[in-house]
C-alpha cells in the first residue's frame, strides 16, 4: 500500500495540493505562534532604568506575609511602605529617594523626586542649575528655564520656578530640593548606595531580619524589614515594570488564543479537504475493491497518503514558520499588545511541536475520510462512483448534532449559573468553535433550501441561468457544503467574535454607567488621582453634593486559611454615596457603613453580621463587621469608609446638584475648581461616551490582531478548496460549451455559482453567529439588562467581500481554460 499511495500522490498531486498547503500553513502558523509564546516567556527583562547608575538599592519589603496554622501565605502590597529614617544613617553616602505624585499643570504624567536622586539613573542637567530653594524645581520636559509653573502634588497646586532642565529618565520627573521633597512625601521609598552589597548588608545588620514597625498615630506604615537589590533585581523598581509585565501577558494571551484557533481551524480545514479529496476518488476506490483490495487495505492507503503529505507539509511549515515570529511581534507591538523589546526565541521546541501537531491533525482529519473510503463494496463500487453518496451520513448527523447540543447546553449553563463568566474569552471562544464545527457538519442539510432561496431572484432574468446555477449547487450538496465551509468559518469567526466583543464592551460600560446618579463627574487627567486641595474646592461648589471614590485593596485569608487574596475595594462616604450611585444591596444597609464595618459582594461568601479579619493596603490588620451584602451586579467588590484609603487619592468625584440649584453656576464653579489641578469636569453623558469608547478600543485591538492571523489561514483554505473542486467541474463546463454556451456565458455561470456558494456560506455563518450571540445575550441580560446586539458591520462586510473576490478568481481562472470538450470521468 505504501507504493500505491506514493504512486497515487505523484499522479493525483493536484487533488492533494490544497491539503498540503493547508497543513503546511497550519504548521507554520503554530510554529510562529509558538515562537511568539516562547519569546514572551524567555525574553530577558529590561535592565534597570531608574537605578541604572546605583549598584545597590535598599528598599522596604513590599510583600504582606500572613502566618496561619496551615503555613505562610503572601501577596504584594498595594500601598507602599517606607523605610525607617534611621536606616539612612547606617549607610554612609546613601542617597534618600522619595517618589511621589507631582505633575506640571497641563503637563504629561510625572513623578516628583529629590534632586539628589537624579544621579541614580543618571539624569544630568542639560541647562540651568540645580534647585536651591523651596519654590525651585528642575524638570525633564514641559517647561522652559526661568518660567513660573503650577505643580500639582497630593497636597494641591502650588507655583514653582523652573531653574533647570534635566536629561530624560525612565519617566517624566519634577525634581525638588531634598528638604521640599521630604515635606511633600515623608515616606522614604529607597536608598541608593555606591558601596559593595556585602558592606551594605553588614551595615544594616539586624534590620534585614527584623519585622514591621507598627503605625503610630497618623504616620505612614514603616517597614524595617528591608531588601538589598543588586544587578537585574533593581529593574523591579522601574516605573515600567507593571506595564511591561502586562504587555508580556497580553502577548502570551493573544498568541495562546490564536494558537488554539489555529489548531481548531487546522483540524476543520484538513478534515474537510481530505474528505473532499477522498470524495473525488470514488472511482479509484471502486476499482481497487473490484480487483480484490480489502477494506483495511483501502483505509491503510488513505492513512499512508495522509502521513506522507503530513510529514512533508508539517516539516515545511515547522521550518518556515519561525520566520514570521518577528513580523507577528512587530504587529502586536504596534498595537500596544506586546513589549517592543521582546527578543525572538530561537528555541526549536515550537517547531517540533508544530511538526507533531501537523501530523496529528492530518491523522485526525483523515479518520472519517478513510472510514468512508473503506466502506465501498465491490458490487456497489461503480454505482457509488457515478452517483454522489448521501451527504448526511448517520455519523455526520450524530457528530453535528452532538456538537450543536453541547454548544447550546454550555450557553444555557453559562446564562443560568455563571453569566459573568460568559464575558470571558476563554469561556466564549470554545463555544464559538463548537458552533462553527456543528454548522460545517450540518451544512448539507441547508444547501438545497438556501440555494433555491438565493437563486429565486435569478428567475426574473432571461436565459437558463435561473435553472443552471442553483441546479449545479443542489446536484452536489456535499461539494457545495465543502466549498462553502471555509466561507462559513471565515465570516462566522469575524462576525461572532467582533459582535461578542461589542456586546461585552457595551455590557461592561452599562454596568459602570447605569448606577450613576450624579450629574457631573470630575476625573484626573493622569494617574495620580484628585489632590486634596481640589476635593476641598469641589465640596465648596454651591448647591452640590460631592462624593469621592478612592480605590484601595483589602487582603483576606481564604481556602481554609491557606491563601492570601487581594481584593479591590472602594472607600466612600456612606452619607453621600446614595446621591451619587445606585448601589444594589440584597441585605443590610449602607447607612450602617462606618470605620469598623464593611459592605461586600457575593464573591466574599460571608454572611451579614459576620466579623471578618482583614489586612489593609499597607499590611495593617483590622477586623470589620459585614453590615451590607451587595448585589451581583454591583460596580464594586466592597465598600469601606475613607479611613481605610490610607494615602491613596480619589480616582473620581461624583457631583449631584440639589433641587433648585443653578446648572450654569454649578458648571462655572466646577470649571474654576478644576483649573490648574490636572482634572476635568464632565457631564454624565460625556463621561458615558468616553467609558464606552475606551472599552471598545481596548478589547478590539487584541481581537483584531487574533482575527488578522486567523483569517489569513481561512482565506487560504477557501482558495484551496475551490481550486480542488475545479477539476470536477471541467467536464460540466466543457459540456456547456458543446451545448452552445459561449465562453462568456460559461464564465458568467461560474461567477454566479461561486457567488452562490459564498452566499450559502455567509447565511450558514449568520445562523452560527446568531445562535452564539443569542446565548451570549442571555448571559449578559442577567448582568446589565437588555443590551444592543451590535455587530461591527464594516470589518464583517470587508471579510465577505474578500471571500467573494477570492471565490470568483479561484473559480474563473480554471474555467477560462476549459474548451468545448466534455471529458468523461
Amino acid at each position: 500500500m505504501l507504493r500505491i499511495a506514493w504512486s497515487t500522490l505523484r499522479v493525483r498531486w493536484s487533488s492533494f495540493a490544497g491539503t498540503f498547503v493547508a497543513l503546511a500553513f497550519g504548521a507554520a502558523l503554530m510554529a510562529a505562534l509558538g515562537q511568539v509564546l516562547a519569546s514572551s516567556i524567555s525574553s530577558p527583562d529590561r535592565g534597570s532604568q531608574r537605578y541604572a547608575a546605583a549598584p545597590v538599592v535598599v528598599v522596604p519589603d513590599e510583600r504582606l506575609t500572613v502566618r496561619s496554622p496551615f503555613g505562610e501565605s503572601g501577596a504584594p502590597l498595594a500601598e507602599p511602605r517606607g523605610l525607617a529614617p534611621e536606616l539612612a544613617g547606617r549607610i554612609p553616602g546613601a542617597v534618600v529617594d522619595r517618589i511621589f505624585a507631582a505633575q506640571l499643570a497641563g503637563g504629561p504624567p510625572a513623578v516628583g523626586r529629590p534632586w539628589s536622586a537624579a544621579r541614580t539613573a543618571p539624569q544630568r542637567l542639560s541647562s540651568g542649575r540645580a534647585p536651591a530653594a523651596d519654590d525651585e524645581i528642575v524638570v525633564t520636559a514641559g517647561a522652559q528655564v526661568g518660567r513660573r509653573v503650577q505643580v500639582v502634588t497630593a497636597a494641591g497646586s502650588r507655583p514653582y520656578r523652573v531653574v533647570g532642565l534635566a536629561s530624560a529618565g525612565p519617566q517624566p520627573t519634577v525634581f525638588f530640593t531634598d528638604e521640599r521633597a521630604a515635606r511633600l512625601s515623608p515616606r522614604i521609598d529607597a536608598l541608593a548606595v555606591w558601596r559593595p552589597a556585602a558592606e551594605v548588608r553588614a551595615a544594616l545588620g539586624q534590620a534585614i531580619a527584623s519585622g514591621t514597625a507598627p503605625r503610630q498615630g497618623g504616620t505612614p506604615m514603616i517597614s524595617t524589614q528591608v531588601k538589598v537589590l543588586t544587578g537585574q533585581e533593581r529593574a523591579l523598581l522601574d516605573p515600567s515594570r507593571e506595564t511591561d509585565e502586562q504587555a508580556r501577558n497580553n502577548a502570551n494571551t493573544i498568541a495562546g488564543i490564536a494558537a488554539g484557533f489555529a489548531g481548531f481551524i487546522a483540524v476543520f480545514v484538513v478534515s474537510s479537504t481530505f474528505a473532499f479529496a477522498v470524495g473525488q476518488r470514488q472511482r479509484e476506490f471502486a476499482l481497487l475493491r473490484t480487483v480484490g483490495a480489502t477494506t483495511g487495505q483501502v483505509r491503510s492507503m488513505v492513512y499512508v497518503e495522509a502521513l506522507l503529505i503530513a510529514i512533508a507539509a508539517s516539516a515545511l511549515g515547522a521550518l518556515t514558520g519561525p520566520l514570521a515570529t518577528r513580523p507577528i511581534l512587530d504587529l502586536l507591538s504596534s498595537l500596544g499588545m506586546a513589549p517592543a523589546w521582546l527578543v525572538p526565541s530561537t528555541s526549536p521546541v515550537p517547531s517540533y511541536v508544530a511538526f507533531g501537531t501537523g501530523v496529528l491533525v492530518a491523522v485526525l482529519g483523515v479518520i472519517v475520510a478513510a472510514w468512508r473510503a473503506g466502506r465501498v463494496r465491490p458490487a456497489e463500487a461503480l454505482r457509488q462512483a457515478a452517483v454522489e453518496p448521501r451527504a448526511m451520513t448517520p455519523g455526520r448527523w450524530i457528530a453535528g448534532g452532538g456538537l450543536l447540543a453541547t454548544a447550546v447546553i454550555s450557553m444555557a449553563v453559562n446564562a443560568v449559573s455563571d453569566p459573568s463568566g460568559a464575558t470571558n474569552n476563554k469561556t466564549f471562544m470554545p463555544i464559538v468553535m463548537l458552533l462553527i464545527a456543528a454548522a460545517g457538519l450540518l451544512a448539507p442539510i441547508f444547501v438545497r433550501p438556501l440555494a433555491n432561496l438565493l437563486a429565486a431572484p435569478l428567475g426574473r432574468l432571461r436565459g437558463a441561468g435561473a435553472l443552471v446555477v442553483p441546479a449545479g449547487a443542489v446536484a452536489s450538496t456535499r461539494r457545495t457544503a465543502a466549498t462553502a465551509a471555509p466561507v462559513l468559518m471565515t465570516v462566522a469567526l469575524a462576525a461572532t467574535l467582533l459582535g461578542a466583543a461589542a456586546m461585552t464592551d457595551a455590557t461592561k460600560a452599562a454596568m459602570r454607567i447605569d448606577p450613576v446618579r450624579a450629574d457631573y463627574l470630575v476625573l484626573p487627567s493622569g494617574t495620580a488621582g484628585l489632590d486634596r486641595q481640589l476635593t476641598e474646592r469641589l465640596r465648596a461648589v454651591p448647591g452640590a453634593d460631592v462624593t469621592t471614590v478612592t480605590p484601595t485593596s483589602l487582603y483576606t485569608l481564604e481556602g481554609a486559611g491557606t491563601q492570601l487574596i487581594q481584593r479591590p475595594a472602594e472607600a466612600v462616604n456612606p452619607a453621600t454615596i446614595p446621591t451619587a450611585l445606585s448601589v444594589p444591596v440584597t441585605a443590610g444597609s449602607l447607612t450602617e457603613l462606618r470605620d469598623d464595618t464593611i459592605a461586600v459582594s457575593p464573591t466574599w461568601e460571608v454572611s451579614l453580621g459576620r466579623r471578618v479579619r482583614l489586612w489593609r493596603a499597607d499590611g495593617s490588620q483590622v477586623s470589620l463587621t459585614v453590615v451590607a451584602l451587595l448585589g451581583a451586579d454591583s460596580a464594586a467588590d466592597a465598600y469601606v469608609t475613607p479611613a481605610h484609603a490610607l494615602s491613596a487619592l480619589p480616582s473620581l468625584a461624583y457631583v449631584k446638584l440639589r433641587p433648585g440649584a443653578s446648572t450654569a453656576k454649578a458648571e462655572q464653579a466646577l470649571e474654576q475648581a478644576v483649573e490648574g489641578h490636572n482634572a476635568r469636569s464632565m457631564t454624565k453623558a460625556s463621561w458615558a461616551g468616553t467609558v464606552t469608547g475606551r472599552a471598545a478600543s481596548a478589547s478590539r485591538l487584541g481581537l483584531l490582531a487574533v482575527l488578522g492571523i486567523m483569517l489569513s489561514y481561512t482565506v487560504i483554505a477557501q482558495v484551496n478548496t475551490l481550486l480542488m473542486a475545479a477539476p470536477d467541474r471541467a467536464g460540466e463546463h466543457g459540456a456547456l460549451r458543446l451545448l452552445g454556451a459561449t465562453r462568456a456565458q460559461v464564465l458568467r455561470y461560474v461567477v454566479a455559482e461561486a457567488l452562490l456558494v459564498v452566499a450559502v456560506g455567509v447565511l450558514l455563518a449568520a445562523l452560527a453567529t446568531a445562535l452564539g450571540l443569542l446565548g451570549l445575550y442571555a448571559a449578559l441580560l442577567q448582568l446589565a439588562g437588555p443590551v444592543a446586539v451590535d455587530v461591527p458591520w464594516q470589518p464583517v462586510i470587508g471579510v465577505i467581500a474578500l471571500c467573494s473576490v477570492l471565490a470568483v478568481l479561484a473559480a474563473v481562472l480554471p474555467a477560462s481554460r476549459v474548451r468545448a470538450v466534455a471529458i468523461p470521468r
